[in-house]
């Protein structure tokens, strides 16, 4: 079995290896060969303390020794491949809040507006809710300290804290003469991964936008919600948008690909030994009850979206309709080192039950339609450095996986659902508007593991 300690799937990477090889090498050097290879690499680790004491003792500005370190860490990480990082230990403080869908703060969705946090809306039966915090609202001061000059981030950082803390934010409220001042009593604010709705009265849409510990509870509750308020025998089918979902937790994905299947393997994980795999089943209990299901994918659904995608798709249990996928198909494995941070490094490959790789290709649609990217959109983009077209294969140092890497496409959702092309056809299929020999899925059909 795979050593296994907390395995994220954070956006990018797979490839097709045959993980016999990477481990004969090591076992058929002889002992000579293996102590030449270590004085080798003792060599090179006097090297960089050569080069470190060099640059401490006459670089032109006395630098932060600690930040050398750090810099020397990234360095070796970031020459590994683009999802192997170093997180100090803020960074590793985010990443498990992100992951846990959980911390302790306000509830409050902001933005910045010229030096100010603007409040976007306030997260329903949260501290700012409760305390009458509005949409629009300008937060000018944070316990008396002063927004302007801070970053978004750093005013984030200062309105999370300790449940049962409190905070005085100094608000600005358009219609008001003068500043109102609200003090608030941070509690556990839950990240919500998981929205819903009923779609022209017969449809289950729920858009998943990334896999946190409770994304799978939140998946099943929406599902038993939308089939009441339909009812069951009016419910066409579910349509689980996971178009710009990043990914995240694995056995989140895996849960939720159980979610819609009976049997059969979900993702098989392999490092780079020959016993590094695992396999990953699916228990008895199709929660959708056989009704079909469409999944929405784009370029930027990436790695645990890409495993639930390839497992539906595999299974023929459901309809992949949209673009082709981000092709993330590695796995870190997040390790705690000293100082409380930790390193995020790249472990596994994974692969789909028919036992494709989709690292550097992506889950190609049994439905192709590309949501059309408006011009307006695509320039404040390139203004912004930002491209619009996403895929793995284009990252530098990325994981090979043979020749036919594809470069993956657009990641943009339509704000209005009424401009939502691929939405709209994925309706149009549950009601019989338009045809499609892909749907529904049939599981007859599905490739045996």
């Amino acid at each position: 079995m795979m050593r296994r300690t907390s395995v994220f799937l954070m956006g990018a990477a797979v490839g097709a290896i045959v993980a016999v090889g990477a481990a004969q090498p090591r076992l058929l050097l002889e002992p000579a060969t293996a102590m030449a290879a270590a004085s080798d690499t003792y060599r090179q680790l006097n090297l960089f303390g050569d080069v470190f004491e060099r640059v401490r003792a006459d670089y032109v500005e006395k630098p932060d020794d600690a930040k050398l370190v750090e810099a020397a860490i990234n360095g070796m990480l970031a020459s590994l491949d683009p999802h192997s990082t170093y997180m100090d230990a803020k960074d590793f403080r985010d990443m498990q809040v992100q992951t846990r869908g959980q911390f302790g703060g306000l509830g409050i969705e902001v933005t910045m507006e010229d030096g100010l946090v603007k409040v976007v809306a306030p997260i329903d039966d949260t501290p700012a809710a409760k305390a009458g915090v509005q949409a629009g609202d300008l937060i000018a001061k944070l316990d008396d300290e002063d927004v302007k000059g801070m970053t978004l981030s750093q005013a984030v950082e200062k309105m999370r804290g300790a449940v049962a803390t409190p905070i005085k934010l100094t608000v600005i409220r358009k219609g008001q003469d003068k500043p109102l001042e609200l003090t608030l009593t941070r509690d556990i604010i839950n990240i919500k991964s998981v929205r819903s709705r009923v779609e022209q009265d017969d449809i289950a849409y729920i858009r998943i936008t990334s896999f946190s510990e409770n994304t799978a509870e939140g998946l099943k509750k929406a599902m038993d919600d939308l089939a009441k308020q339909i009812g069951e025998d009016k419910l066409k089918g579910y349509i689980i948008d996971l178009r710009n979902n990043p990914g995240g937790l694995l056995d989140q994905a895996i849960e939720v690909s159980d979610t819609f299947l009976d049997r059969g393997e979900i993702v098989s994980t392999r490092g780079r030994n020959a016993d590094e795999i695992e396999r990953r089943n699916a228990r008895p209990g199709d929660l959708a009850k056989g009704k079909p299901v469409i999944v929405l994918v784009n370029g930027g659904s990436a790695s645990a979206s890409e495993i639930v995608a390839g497992a539906l798709q595999d299974h023929k249990r459901a309809t992949i309709l949209g673009s082709l996928s981000f092709g993330k198909g590695s796995v870190q494995t997040v390790i705690p080192v000293s100082g409380n941070a930790a390193i995020k490094l790249t472990t596994a490959r994974y692969y789909t039950p028919s036992g494709r790789s989709i690292q550097a290709k992506g889950i190609s649609p049994d439905i192709e339609l590309v949501q059309d990217v408006p011009q307006e959109v695509k320039e404040k983009a390139e203004a912004a450095g930002v491209e619009t077209t996403r895929g793995e294969a284009s990252l530098k140092g990325h994981l090979k996986n043979g020749d036919d890497e594809k470069t993956g496409s657009p990641a943009y959702v339509p704000p209005d659902p009424k401009d939502d092309t691929q939405l709209k056809l994925a309706i149009d299929l549950m009601h019989g508007v338009q045809k499609n020999a892909a749907y529904p899925a049939d599981p007859k059909a599905a490739v045996p593991n």
